[in-house]
């Protein structure tokens, strides 16, 4: 099976933010190539809040071009299998932590924003870290820093502070 493929999936099978769910499977449809960079439309793209839920705690990193604090992600690579696998690999590159696992459940939500480079249709994961786990910054962020959960509407936009508000629900 395709990543292009696995996405409808899993994008049929997820259940919230119907409307929203909609226009990623009417973009797909219109866009065979909507997985990817390349396509100006837009593209789908996958991402990983880090979560330590026994310290009461996520991680962000203060994006490099973006310069804002965000959850781990980006652009979905070729050598994906799987839309999840790909949140999965961008959160461990861009956290450096191995280990990471994904909540079960599939994505937690979704979430559609204009970057620089074109639309992103972003399905968003939640990513439990391991005991111990210890950060390393990428060379995709300026910083990486351990928020706990209440101070994370100070310092991030209200797409990730929706983002922790239905991860908590779900741990």
């Amino acid at each position: 099976m395709s990543l292009y493929d696995d996405t409808v999936l899993v994008l049929k099978g997820y259940e919230d933010q119907e409307q929203l769910r909609q226009t990623y499977l009417d973009h797909l449809a219109e866009h065979p190539d909507g997985m990817w960079k390349a396509c100006a439309d837009g593209h789908i793209t996958a991402s990983a809040l880090v979560v330590d839920p026994e310290r009461g705690r996520v991680l962000l990193t203060l994006h490099k071009k973006l310069r804002m604090w965000l959850q781990m992600g980006g652009h979905c690579e070729p050598d994906d299998p799987t839309l999840a696998s790909a949140a999965l690999r961008e959160g461990t590159e861009e956290s450096g932590i191995p280990g990471l696992a994904l909540l079960p459940g599939g994505p937690v939500r979704l979430d559609r924003h204009l970057t620089p480079c074109a639309w992103h249709l972003d399905v968003q994961y939640a990513a439990l870290a391991p005991a111990g786990a210890v950060e390393a910054i990428s060379d995709e962020s300026l910083d990486l820093r351990w928020f706990a959960y209440d101070e994370v509407k100070d310092v991030a936009d209200d797409s990730v502070v929706r983002l922790l508000e239905a991860t908590r629900a779900r741990l």
